[in-house]
């Protein structure tokens, strides 16, 4: 089939490489203008962008797809693109770009998305985070049939997973990349044979993932312990979970609720913030309700240590309060 590609990070990257391998045509790639990274600000390719110019495939990369928009020269400029391709099917995942219905309509079968949850839960932008924040169980992968709306469409595929408790957002992340690319390439061979059934998405159970926002990396010690563990997993890799000792901003990239509470659980007399104890096995803080254990953590400037190594060069006082900032 000849397919056209719409995605910006790793994540669709993974899923562009799994059609690549199946042997379709990859007739086009939309992907993110490059952006500034790193430490010298210098403009970097997406992923997409990147594994694209590898296979020689064309590449287009407009601000805006909206014709009506602040960018009307890019939107021209990609419907021309996408209309001289003469694309069967276009696959969409993680671009970024909301798609008008004039793109939708363009491919002859459609637009087709890579989407990281289990629809209707956690439409939106961070469903990945969404649900390991919200502690749940269960996540996976659904291709869907985009129509206008954000994330609504009829589904056509999907694999759940089960979410480890040691699973961050980086580790899910790239099973989900993994089933989402093999899924995709499923769903390309039952189009092919006409065997594609759409089942409209059930109207209970509608969640919304919204973007992740930088503020929410601080860690508010009057949440529950086992909130702030599921959120320092969420926040792995971005914006990563932080809180504040001895004035430094630290993060935090690895913890855990301490069992049943035990003598570290002091949380009736000690408020909020409060450290407990700081050793090789890791930094006890009361929260609103239990103990959090911080077991990898990072000061600004430095590498990310087990909490050992980087206890031997910050030290953090038994019995100091830590800055309770509501996210």
């Amino acid at each position: 089939m000849r397919i056209l590609f719409a995605g910006t990070p790793e994540f669709a990257a993974v899923a562009l490489q799994h059609i690549i391998q199946a042997g379709h045509t990859i007739c086009g790639v939309l992907t993110q203008p490059d952006r500034p990274a790193g430490r010298g600000m210098k403009l970097q390719a997406s992923a997409v962008k990147t594994l694209a110019l590898q296979h020689h495939i064309a590449v287009e990369q407009p601000r805006s797809l909206r014709l009506d928009g602040k960018f009307p020269e890019d939107a021209l400029a990609a419907q021309k693109f996408l209309q001289a391709t003469q694309a069967d099917a276009m696959v969409v995942a993680a671009y970024g770009l909301i798609l008008p219905q004039w793109v939708l309509d363009t491919p002859r079968l459609g637009c087709l998305n890579i989407h990281a949850s289990l629809l209707p839960r956690w439409r939106g932008a961070a469903p990945i985070h969404r649900a390991i924040e919200a502690g749940d169980k269960n996540t996976g992968v659904v291709i869907m049939q985009m129509d206008a709306g954000l994330d609504t469409g009829d589904m056509l595929l999907t694999q759940p997973i089960e979410i480890s408790p040691q699973d961050t957002t980086a580790s899910l992340h790239d099973k989900l990349a993994d089933i989402g690319g093999a899924l995709i390439v499923q769903t390309l061979a039952d189009a092919q044979l006409n065997k594609l059934v759409r089942t409209p998405q059930p109207m209970d159970g509608i969640t919304y993932a919204h973007k992740i926002e930088k503020h929410e990396a601080a860690l508010d010690w009057r949440l529950s312990a086992k909130q702030l563990a599921q959120r320092v997993r969420a926040f792995n890799p971005f914006p990563v979970a932080t809180f504040h000792a001895d004035g430094e901003v630290i993060k935090v990239w690895s913890a855990y609720v301490v069992a049943d509470g035990g003598a570290d659980t002091e949380t009736t007399t000690n408020a909020p913030g409060s450290v407990l104890s700081a050793d090789d096995s890791g930094v006890r803080i009361t929260c609103g309700e239990g103990v959090l254990c911080i077991t990898e953590l990072q000061k600004a400037g430095g590498k990310r240590l087990a909490v050992a190594e980087f206890l031997r060069g910050f030290d953090i006082k038994v019995g100091s309060v830590c800055e309770v900032t509501a996210p």
